[in-house]
């Protein structure tokens, strides 16, 4: 059904989240990286011009992007870094380079929206692409996920499926980042469900601007 091509922007993108976030880990530049380029709920919610002593340097409409070149340890960049093969290649076979990029930003943007949401006074910096990819693993899940749905009523199968994979989602994230919320490393659950329902509904859009109606139905 898709061609089988090289996935050349999953290899640039990771190599270079891993090429930025290997450096920071190694000169311990994490945490000022993480107030100046990861995203604050703070500085949206006040437009204040630094925490703690640090000045961002990174405009707050631009840290959902800077924000993913940033990981808090060799784990953290480790498990993103193995997410990002697993359901990358396959998915951008799928929807091709364009509509990879437009998951990655779209998933960006709409897991720290989520993220803000669920905390806007927070001044704690969320750093880590895992948003990002949360928007390719939604869009995996509805082409990879297996059997489909029944249609309940006047919704549609697909529909169903969809609604069904991201209650499963919500609830496993949601519940992940209660059970780390007071470990060294908490889980930006709220991101997650936001760049995955980001990616499954821009999966029919991009599987139509790719290869046309008939395949998208």
């Amino acid at each position: 059904m898709f061609e089988q091509r090289s996935s050349p922007a999953i290899l640039t993108i990771g190599g270079l989240i891993a090429c930025v976030s290997a450096w920071l880990i190694l000169t311990g530049g994490v945490w000022s990286a993480s107030i100046a380029a990861g995203f604050v709920p703070l500085r949206l919610t006040s437009n204040i011009a630094s925490i703690e002593g640090f000045a961002p340097f990174v405009p707050v409409w631009l840290t959902p992007i800077t924000a993913a070149f940033i990981h808090d340890g060799w784990l953290h960049l480790g498990f993103n870094l193995l997410s990002l093969a697993i359901v990358g290649t396959p998915t951008q076979r799928a929807v091709g380079l364009r509509g990879v990029i437009v998951l990655l930003l779209v998933g960006a943007y709409a897991s720290i929206a989520a993220q803000w949401l669920a905390g806007p006074t927070s001044p704690a910096p969320m750093i880590g692409a895992s948003g990002a990819i949360s928007a390719l693993i939604g869009a995996y899940a509805l082409l990879f996920g297996g059997a489909k749905a029944k249609p309940i009523g006047p919704i549609p199968a697909h529909v169903v499926h969809a609604i069904w994979l991201g209650i499963f989602w919500t609830a496993l994230n949601l519940f992940i980042a209660w059970s780390s919320a007071g470990s060294e490393m908490p889980i930006a659950g709220a991101a997650h469900v936001g760049g995955f329902i980001a990616g499954m509904v821009l999966l029919r859009p991009l599987l139509l601007w790719r290869w046309g109606r008939q395949t998208a139905a």
